[in-house]
């Protein structure tokens, strides 16, 4: 996925100005910066919910915004998990898992409550299948997002915030079970998030971005920026963070 001199934002000022980006295939690459910084739009900027000023967003070589076909195609390649779960209140996990092979592909109903169970397994629920969401934990609702957002057997998936909300022991497993996502099915991870210890755990690159500059001031390994980083923006965000053990 590539963006290239995108422009974009919201209302008559653009939050982002010719920000050129290049997701590589299997990565965890990870969007970090003050908040109003532009994180959450270029994340949607990149997913097609919102159309740059000026610029390309392509995937595997094709303007995503050059047709509506072509974007519902690309769409259908990603998943993401939002901020709050997104679950819908009067559907148990099992049936938040369903909903997008409902709605897109021609599975009949055995074979999409048998995928739904095995996405829910993979994210540790399958005893939880019939659970609604308040009945489940915080943290247990950002699984059973992330299996929805898994459903379609994505390439990409997008995350926003993670670990908000979540206590530093539930952050951390989700951490670790993204982790094992990435390297089992190889899926690219994009993932914004201000959480230090999350972007040294799973982090493969960072993508800082700045208010003032309006788009990307380093790009490098968590390591490359903590430690190694000129930039006083930059400094002042990682602090005097000390690098924790990779998996």
């Amino acid at each position: 996925m590539t963006a290239r001199g995108l422009t974009g934002g919201y209302g008559k000022d653009p939050v982002l100005e010719n920000v050129n980006l290049e997701i590589r295939c299997g990565e965890v690459l990870v969007f970090v910066g003050r908040s109003g910084c532009g994180k959450s739009t270029l994340m949607n900027h990149l997913l097609g919910l919102l159309k740059p000023w000026k610029g390309v967003v392509e995937y595997r070589g094709i303007n995503i915004w050059e047709s509506p076909e072509k974007l519902d195609r690309a769409r259908k390649r990603w998943g993401v998990l939002f901020q709050s779960g997104a679950l819908l209140g009067s559907y148990t996990a099992l049936e938040n898992v369903m909903l997008p092979l409902q709605e897109f592909t021609p599975l009949n109903g055995v074979e999409r409550k048998v995928t739904a169970l095995h996405k829910l397994d993979m994210v540790g629920l399958a005893d939880f299948a019939h659970y609604y969401p308040l009945e489940l934990s915080g943290g247990m609702q950002k699984r059973a997002g992330l299996a929805r957002a898994m459903a379609m057997d994505p390439e990409v998936l997008f995350f926003d915030e993670p670990s908000a909300g979540l206590d530093p022991v539930t952050s951390r497993s989700l951490d670790d079970l993204m982790l094992s996502i990435n390297r089992t099915l190889g899926t690219t991870l994009v993932v914004v998030t201000h959480e230090l210890d999350s972007i040294f755990a799973i982090g493969d690159r960072v993508v800082m971005l700045d208010i003032e500059a309006r788009g990307i001031i380093a790009i490098g390994t968590p390591e490359e920026l903590a430690f190694r980083h000129d930039d006083p923006r930059v400094k002042a965000f990682f602090g005097r963070k000390a690098a924790p053990s990779r998996p």
